[in-house]
Protein backbone atom coordinates (compact mmCIF):
# COMPACT_ATOMS: atom_id res chain seq x y z
CA UNK A 1 0.00 0.00 0.00
CA UNK A 2 1.09 3.37 -0.73
CA UNK A 3 1.18 6.51 1.28
CA UNK A 4 -1.22 7.78 -1.31
CA UNK A 5 -3.56 4.84 -1.13
CA UNK A 6 -3.64 4.83 2.59
CA UNK A 7 -4.87 8.31 2.97
CA UNK A 8 -7.34 7.81 0.29
CA UNK A 9 -10.87 8.09 1.93
CA UNK A 10 -9.41 8.58 5.59
CA UNK A 11 -10.64 11.41 7.48
CA UNK A 12 -7.96 13.16 9.14
CA UNK A 13 -8.59 14.57 13.08
CA UNK A 14 -8.87 18.29 12.90
CA UNK A 15 -5.85 19.94 14.65
CA UNK A 16 -6.98 22.30 17.27
CA UNK A 17 -6.36 25.94 17.16
CA UNK A 18 -3.89 25.98 20.58
CA UNK A 19 -2.12 23.36 18.61
CA UNK A 20 -1.76 25.40 15.33
CA UNK A 21 -0.13 28.29 17.12
CA UNK A 22 2.24 25.70 19.17
CA UNK A 23 3.66 24.31 15.70
CA UNK A 24 4.12 27.82 14.57
CA UNK A 25 6.00 28.88 17.39
CA UNK A 26 8.80 26.06 17.01
CA UNK A 27 10.43 28.30 14.00
CA UNK A 28 9.84 31.62 16.22
CA UNK A 29 12.22 33.40 18.36
CA UNK A 30 10.25 35.02 20.29
CA UNK A 31 6.31 33.82 20.92
CA UNK A 32 4.26 36.70 22.21
CA UNK A 33 2.72 35.40 25.13
CA UNK A 34 -0.55 37.29 24.61
CA UNK A 35 -1.33 35.14 21.20
CA UNK A 36 -0.37 31.77 23.49
CA UNK A 37 -2.26 32.97 26.12
CA UNK A 38 -5.65 33.17 24.64
CA UNK A 39 -4.84 30.39 22.65
CA UNK A 40 -4.72 28.21 25.83
CA UNK A 41 -7.92 30.16 27.67
CA UNK A 42 -9.93 29.38 24.76
CA UNK A 43 -9.37 25.54 25.72
CA UNK A 44 -10.82 25.05 29.53
CA UNK A 45 -9.26 21.93 30.22
CA UNK A 46 -6.01 22.69 28.83
CA UNK A 47 -5.89 25.61 30.83
CA UNK A 48 -7.01 23.95 34.11
CA UNK A 49 -4.03 21.42 33.40
CA UNK A 50 -1.68 24.18 33.13
CA UNK A 51 -2.16 25.91 35.97
CA UNK A 52 -2.31 22.73 37.76
CA UNK A 53 1.20 22.16 36.54
CA UNK A 54 2.63 25.45 37.52
CA UNK A 55 1.51 25.28 40.72
CA UNK A 56 2.94 21.61 41.40
CA UNK A 57 5.47 20.98 43.87
CA UNK A 58 8.27 20.24 40.98
CA UNK A 59 8.34 24.02 40.24
CA UNK A 60 9.50 24.30 44.34
CA UNK A 61 7.54 26.08 47.10
CA UNK A 62 6.17 29.03 45.12
CA UNK A 63 3.43 31.28 45.45
CA UNK A 64 0.35 29.95 43.49
CA UNK A 65 -0.11 31.49 40.25
CA UNK A 66 -3.81 32.10 39.16
CA UNK A 67 -2.89 33.33 35.42
CA UNK A 68 -2.05 31.38 32.31
CA UNK A 69 0.31 33.66 31.46
CA UNK A 70 2.25 33.55 34.58
CA UNK A 71 1.74 30.15 34.59
CA UNK A 72 3.69 29.83 31.00
CA UNK A 73 6.63 31.70 31.90
CA UNK A 74 7.23 29.36 35.47
CA UNK A 75 6.82 26.52 33.28
CA UNK A 76 8.80 27.37 30.57
CA UNK A 77 7.33 26.92 26.55
CA UNK A 78 8.60 23.72 26.10
CA UNK A 79 6.97 22.23 28.82
CA UNK A 80 3.67 24.29 27.60
CA UNK A 81 3.97 22.93 24.13
CA UNK A 82 4.50 19.49 25.60
CA UNK A 83 1.37 19.80 27.74
CA UNK A 84 -0.53 21.70 25.11
CA UNK A 85 0.50 19.14 22.44
CA UNK A 86 -0.18 15.78 23.95
CA UNK A 87 -3.11 16.98 25.28
CA UNK A 88 -4.47 18.32 21.81
CA UNK A 89 -4.10 15.40 20.43
CA UNK A 90 -4.66 12.69 23.12
CA UNK A 91 -8.22 14.65 22.32
CA UNK A 92 -8.26 14.32 18.66
CA UNK A 93 -7.34 10.59 17.96
CA UNK A 94 -9.37 7.44 18.82
CA UNK A 95 -7.58 5.10 20.58
CA UNK A 96 -7.53 1.45 18.10
CA UNK A 97 -9.04 -1.69 19.93
CA UNK A 98 -6.14 -3.52 21.12
CA UNK A 99 -3.98 -0.41 22.24
CA UNK A 100 -3.92 1.37 25.98
CA UNK A 101 -4.61 5.11 26.05
CA UNK A 102 -2.90 5.67 29.10
CA UNK A 103 0.16 3.43 27.56
CA UNK A 104 0.04 4.97 24.07
CA UNK A 105 0.50 8.22 25.34
CA UNK A 106 3.10 7.61 27.86
CA UNK A 107 5.33 5.76 25.27
CA UNK A 108 4.54 8.22 22.78
CA UNK A 109 6.25 11.41 25.67
CA UNK A 110 8.89 8.64 26.27
CA UNK A 111 10.07 8.98 22.74
CA UNK A 112 9.74 12.99 22.65
CA UNK A 113 11.38 13.37 25.62
CA UNK A 114 14.33 10.72 24.69
CA UNK A 115 14.95 12.59 21.18
CA UNK A 116 14.97 16.24 22.56
CA UNK A 117 18.08 14.86 25.09
CA UNK A 118 19.60 13.30 22.42
CA UNK A 119 19.13 16.70 20.20
CA UNK A 120 20.28 18.43 23.32
CA UNK A 121 23.11 16.56 23.37
CA UNK A 122 24.08 16.68 19.56
CA UNK A 123 23.45 20.45 18.91
CA UNK A 124 20.32 19.79 17.54
CA UNK A 125 16.90 21.74 17.48
CA UNK A 126 15.93 19.78 21.15
CA UNK A 127 12.05 21.48 20.80
CA UNK A 128 11.29 19.94 16.74
CA UNK A 129 13.42 16.91 18.16
CA UNK A 130 10.56 16.65 21.18
CA UNK A 131 7.54 17.62 18.95
CA UNK A 132 8.64 14.91 16.36
CA UNK A 133 9.29 11.83 18.64
CA UNK A 134 6.20 12.66 20.00
CA UNK A 135 4.81 12.34 16.96
CA UNK A 136 6.53 9.45 15.51
CA UNK A 137 3.80 7.18 16.61
CA UNK A 138 0.62 8.94 15.40
CA UNK A 139 0.79 6.56 12.48
CA UNK A 140 0.17 3.92 14.20
CA UNK A 141 -3.00 5.09 15.41
CA UNK A 142 -4.25 6.64 11.76
CA UNK A 143 -3.88 2.43 10.73
CA UNK A 144 -5.93 1.88 13.62
CA UNK A 145 -8.59 4.08 11.64
CA UNK A 146 -7.48 1.92 8.38
CA UNK A 147 -7.02 -1.49 9.48
CA UNK A 148 -8.07 -1.96 13.78
CA UNK A 149 -6.85 -6.21 13.12
CA UNK A 150 -3.63 -5.02 11.80
CA UNK A 151 -3.23 -2.78 14.73
CA UNK A 152 -3.96 -5.40 17.36
CA UNK A 153 -1.58 -7.53 15.62
CA UNK A 154 1.35 -5.39 15.99
CA UNK A 155 0.49 -4.79 19.55
CA UNK A 156 0.08 -8.57 20.24
CA UNK A 157 3.24 -9.74 19.48
CA UNK A 158 6.37 -9.14 21.55
CA UNK A 159 7.41 -5.45 21.58
CA UNK A 160 11.04 -5.96 20.47
CA UNK A 161 12.92 -2.61 19.72
CA UNK A 162 12.60 -1.87 16.26
CA UNK A 163 10.11 -4.96 15.25
CA UNK A 164 7.23 -2.75 15.38
CA UNK A 165 8.39 -1.18 12.19
CA UNK A 166 9.34 -4.20 10.80
CA UNK A 167 5.89 -5.53 11.40
CA UNK A 168 3.89 -2.69 9.86
CA UNK A 169 6.35 -2.51 6.73
CA UNK A 170 4.43 -6.41 6.39
CA UNK A 171 1.41 -6.27 7.02
CA UNK A 172 0.46 -2.89 5.46
CA UNK A 173 3.25 -1.82 3.26
CA UNK A 174 4.44 1.35 5.12
CA UNK A 175 5.59 1.87 8.62
CA UNK A 176 4.04 4.28 11.04
CA UNK A 177 6.72 7.03 10.92
CA UNK A 178 5.78 7.08 7.15
CA UNK A 179 2.02 7.57 7.91
CA UNK A 180 2.82 10.58 10.70
CA UNK A 181 5.16 12.47 8.13
CA UNK A 182 2.12 12.62 5.70
CA UNK A 183 -0.22 13.55 8.68
CA UNK A 184 2.54 16.23 9.26
CA UNK A 185 2.90 17.31 5.51
CA UNK A 186 -1.23 17.82 6.10
CA UNK A 187 -1.08 20.10 9.26
CA UNK A 188 1.86 22.39 7.40
CA UNK A 189 4.52 21.09 9.46
CA UNK A 190 8.51 22.78 8.94
CA UNK A 191 9.09 20.52 6.17
CA UNK A 192 12.60 19.02 8.10
CA UNK A 193 10.15 17.34 10.93
CA UNK A 194 7.92 15.58 7.80
CA UNK A 195 11.75 14.36 6.61
CA UNK A 196 12.37 12.94 9.88
CA UNK A 197 9.01 11.72 10.07
CA UNK A 198 9.85 9.61 6.87
CA UNK A 199 12.82 8.61 7.77
CA UNK A 200 12.95 7.57 11.21
CA UNK A 201 12.37 3.73 10.63
CA UNK A 202 15.56 3.50 8.16
CA UNK A 203 17.20 7.10 8.87
CA UNK A 204 20.54 6.06 6.74
CA UNK A 205 17.95 4.53 3.57
CA UNK A 206 17.02 8.22 3.09
CA UNK A 207 18.40 11.05 0.60
CA UNK A 208 19.02 13.12 1.93
CA UNK A 209 20.02 12.25 5.46
CA UNK A 210 17.62 13.68 7.79
CA UNK A 211 19.69 14.12 11.52
CA UNK A 212 16.58 14.67 13.04
CA UNK A 213 15.50 11.24 11.42
CA UNK A 214 18.39 8.90 12.82
CA UNK A 215 17.82 10.84 16.30
CA UNK A 216 14.15 9.76 16.02
CA UNK A 217 15.22 6.24 15.12
CA UNK A 218 17.55 6.07 18.19
CA UNK A 219 14.95 7.14 21.02
CA UNK A 220 12.41 5.03 19.70
CA UNK A 221 14.89 2.07 20.15
CA UNK A 222 15.95 3.42 23.76
CA UNK A 223 12.23 3.93 24.53
CA UNK A 224 11.23 0.48 23.79
CA UNK A 225 13.48 -0.68 26.41
CA UNK A 226 11.82 -1.13 29.76
CA UNK A 227 14.16 2.25 30.41
CA UNK A 228 17.16 3.69 29.38
CA UNK A 229 19.94 1.29 30.42
CA UNK A 230 23.58 0.65 29.12
CA UNK A 231 22.31 -2.57 27.88
CA UNK A 232 19.83 -0.55 25.58
CA UNK A 233 22.82 1.54 24.34
CA UNK A 234 24.55 -1.55 23.27
CA UNK A 235 21.70 -2.94 21.39
CA UNK A 236 22.08 0.56 19.17
CA UNK A 237 22.91 0.16 15.49
CA UNK A 238 26.88 1.42 15.05
CA UNK A 239 26.15 2.93 12.03
CA UNK A 240 23.50 4.87 12.84
CA UNK A 241 25.36 6.35 15.87
CA UNK A 242 28.22 6.89 13.25
CA UNK A 243 26.07 9.45 11.54
CA UNK A 244 25.21 10.81 14.24
CA UNK A 245 28.83 11.38 14.93
CA UNK A 246 27.57 9.75 18.68
CA UNK A 247 29.72 7.87 20.66
CA UNK A 248 27.94 4.72 22.87
CA UNK A 249 30.21 5.61 25.78
CA UNK A 250 29.03 8.88 25.49
CA UNK A 251 25.46 8.11 25.26
CA UNK A 252 25.88 5.67 28.64
CA UNK A 253 27.38 8.40 30.60
CA UNK A 254 24.55 10.67 30.20
CA UNK A 255 21.90 8.01 30.78
CA UNK A 256 20.88 9.69 34.08
CA UNK A 257 19.88 12.43 32.43
CA UNK A 258 17.76 11.11 29.81
CA UNK A 259 15.56 9.37 31.94
CA UNK A 260 15.12 13.59 33.75
CA UNK A 261 14.10 14.23 30.26
CA UNK A 262 11.60 11.02 30.08
CA UNK A 263 10.36 11.97 33.50
CA UNK A 264 9.71 15.63 32.15
CA UNK A 265 7.63 14.58 29.47
CA UNK A 266 5.54 12.79 31.91
CA UNK A 267 4.97 15.53 34.11
CA UNK A 268 1.28 16.09 33.08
Amino acid sequence: MTVAEFFKDLTLPTMPEVAHALIRSLNEEDVPLPHLRDAIARDPALAVQLLRLANSAHYGHHPKVGGIEEAITRVGMNQVRALALASCFNDAFPISPGLDREAFWRASQARGGLSQWLANGIGSNSEQAWLSGFMVRLGELLMGMKSPSCVMEFERQPQVPGERWQREQAMMGLNEGQVSAELARCWNFPHNMIQALDAAAAPLAAQPFSRLGAVLHVAELLAAAPEPTAQAVDGLPADVLAALDVDAGWMVERLPQAQRYVDASRLH
